[in-house]
This record gives structure tokens, C-alpha cells and sequence, in this order.
């Protein structure tokens, strides 16, 4: 099962920033489970969001080939809460990226008001399990065109950010498998 914890992206320019929403929703089982009787999305998956926005954004500068993962949470100061109806805007700017990780800072935003202030700081995992994917290749392409990566995202020349080749091939091999009825 895969948690998406944001809806998709309004902006992305490749290894500088992305921007992405989220709309709170009563439907959202977690909302009822946090406090009981007042429904409220948990800081703990607003602090998920921010970080799927900056993982992806760290994620895209290699061409998803390497195995992005939250290492640590650096910071994380919240100044209010997000309710049903509301809309969590997520901007991740990246800091610092090296071989071995990136460093992101992150704001969440109600409407105007600022909501959080993140700091987050993302891990390659090592070649000694390299034989393990966090995702097939067609399957993450499947879920960035849902998020609308590229629908919104450029390119560090400006250009419209395109899929990896490898993810493409992935996707064609897969409609070629055959199907079980």
C-alpha cells in the first residue's frame, strides 16, 4: 500500500524547488483518530507531505535512480493546525545536494498563513542493496504523472521536465507483459 500525502504538483524546477497541494478532507480516516471529536490533519503527516515533495524533488536531480529516504528532521515548527477544507500548500527548496543525500527547506501554508517551517535531510541508500527497488520503474512513473510532475515540471534549462528513458521502457515492457484473465 502506498500513502500519498500530497495530491500533486503546482510547480517543480528540477534541483532548485517544488511546490505541491494538499486538501484536507473529513473522508480521511486519520483526521478522526488524532483527537478524538476534533478533527485535525496530524503534524506528523503534514511533516510526510513536505517531505514527499522534497524526496521527490531530491529524487528527480539523479532520474529517480537513486533510492531517496528521510534520514533525519532537522527542524519542524507548526503554527496552527490544518482542519477538514482546508488546503496545505507544500514549498520544498533544495539546499544542498551531494552524492550521499540533500538537505531541504520546507514551508506548509494555509491560504496566506504560514502553517510549518521543515527542515529535512535525505539519504541515498548504499549499492549494498542495490538488488532492492523502492519502486518499479513503470509504477514510479505511473504515480509522477498522477502527482502532475510533468504537467508542471522544467527542466534546469527551462525546457518541460520529461520521464527518465529507463522509466518509459519500464512502462512500454509492462504493457507487453501478458495478462492473466
Amino acid at each position: 500500500m502506498r500513502w500519498f500525502w500530497i495530491d500533486k504538483f503546482i510547480e517543480f524546477k528540477s534541483g532548485e524547488s517544488a511546490k505541491a497541494v494538499k486538501c484536507v478532507s473529513l473522508a480521511e480516516d486519520h483526521l478522526h483518530d488524532h483527537f478524538r471529536y476534533l478533527p485535525v490533519m496530524p503534524h506528523s503527516l503534514v511533516i510526510e507531505g513536505i517531505a514527499q515533495t522534497g524526496g521527490l524533488l531530491a529524487g528527480e536531480v539523479y532520474d529517480f535512480r537513486e533510492r531517496v529516504v528521510l534520514a533525519k528532521v532537522a527542524k519542524a515548527i507548526f503554527h496552527g493546525t490544518a482542519h477538514p477544507g482546508d488546503q496545505l500548500t507544500y514549498t520544498a527548496t533544495m539546499n544542498d545536494i551531494r552524492e550521499n543525500g540533500a538537505y531541504v527547506s520546507a514551508t506548509s501554508h494555509i491560504g496566506d498563513q504560514l502553517h510549518a517551517e521543515v527542515e529535512l535531510f535525505f539519504a541515498h541508500l548504499n549499492d549494498k542493496d542495490q538488488q532492492r527497488e523502492l519502486f518499479f520503474p513503470a509504477d514510479l512513473l505511473s504515480m509522477l504523472r498522477l502527482l502532475g510532475l510533468y504537467e508542471v515540471g522544467l527542466a534546469k534549462d527551462g525546457s518541460p521536465l520529461q520521464p527518465p528513458d529507463y522509466m518509459i521502457q519500464a512502462e512500454i515492457e509492462l504493457t507487453k507483459t501478458p495478462s492473466i484473465s
